[in-house]
């Protein structure tokens, strides 16, 4: 899978899963692998994804065997086929109506819920990407219930990959919704620019990014935001990779862009601070007091691969830099 692009892949994404779209149509199909012994169930609560931590040791996804949890089904409020790994079957299981109280034989033997990003960067790549898109497609459930043209309930179909309407006047399909989302280093070849949104933790500064709006591709996204949140003109915009990011359900399409202007003119509906940053200069955040952003994100890679080309004898010294996010450590 990992040969589709030229780089490491970003954190949540590439997986290896066969998501076996094709058996998604055939009528109980999926009461089928839940039958199956070997059949994995994959637990989200609440957006809380089921990991199984253990001192000294990296976190793992904790993954149960439908053969011996087959009735945790009866309690989910929604059930979806993920894929199949080596033939063995991943379906996700909401348990959000649970009363916490009521979990704790389940945490207390086998795991616990947990917020995803606080132990993303130390999971192994495919269960990381497995919990992410459970945790996304779980949430597009909870935001669906209802039919967006008629108002009527929707039920869940073709594996949990789409809600129909229970109407029968208007039976309109709904499908799993993913946000597209541009987020760009922005540089002049000397330095790049980053910014902070005064919600963040004090001293954190990130990339730009913005949603991508009706009609606009992605590449106007990238200026349009640029220019609405700093007033920096921008050329030569460049795909870099894309990250799943299911906090709640976007996906992030990165890119490097070159600035054709220089002056920051700083939005403060959009940005508490916005400023230009040498490679040199991010060395040097931690005594500043300031933050790059979280390690799983691909905030985080656009800043490294950016410093690796044009101080590669800095990369080393900025990977350190810590997030204003900490991420556990085993």
């Amino acid at each position: 899978m990992t040969d589709l692009i030229d780089k490491r892949p970003n954190f949540y994404g590439f997986g290896g899963l066969d998501r076996s779209a094709h058996v998604r149509e055939r009528e109980g199909w999926l009461d089928e692998l839940l039958e199956r012994a070997d059949t994995r169930l994959v637990l989200v609560w609440r957006t809380r994804s089921f990991v199984l931590e253990v001192e000294d040791a990296a976190p793992r996804a904790a993954m149960l065997p439908a053969g011996e949890h087959r009735h945790l089904v009866a309690h989910a409020e929604s059930v979806a086929f993920l894929g199949e790994l080596d033939g063995i079957a991943h379906v996700a299981l909401d348990l959000s109506p649970v009363e916490e109280p009521d979990l704790q034989l389940l945490t207390a033997t086998h795991g616990g819920f947990t917020d995803l990003r606080r132990i993303g960067p130390l999971l192994e790549r495919f269960e990381g990407s497995l919990l992410a898109y459970a945790r996304g497609l779980l949430w597009w459930h909870q935001r669906h219930r209802f039919c967006g043209v008629c108002g009527h309930p929707t039920r869940s179909v073709k594996g949990g990959h789409q809600r129909s309407c229970t109407n029968e006047g208007c039976r309109a399909p709904h499908f799993p919704r993913t946000d597209p989302a541009v987020i760009m280093l922005v540089h002049d070849g000397e330095r790049c620019l980053l910014g902070r949104q005064k919600i963040w933790p004090d001293g954190m500064y990130s990339t730009l990014a913005g949603f991508v709006e009706p009609g606009e591709t992605l590449e106007e996204a990238v200026a349009r935001e640029v220019w609405e949140e700093s007033g920096i003109h921008v050329r030569m915009v460049r795909y870099h990779s894309s990250q799943p990011w299911p906090f709640p359900s976007s996906l992030m399409l990165g890119f490097h862009a070159e600035a054709k202007s220089f002056d920051i003119v700083r939005n403060d509906d959009e940005l508490g601070d916005a400023q230009w940053y040498t490679a040199e200069d991010l060395t040097n955040f931690a005594a500043m007091g300031k933050f790059l952003p979280r390690r799983d994100s691909i905030a985080r890679r656009l800043v490294q691969d950016w410093v690796e080309s044009v101080r590669p004898d800095l990369y080393d010294a900025v990977d350190a830099v810590p997030s204003a996010y900490p991420v556990r450590t085993t």
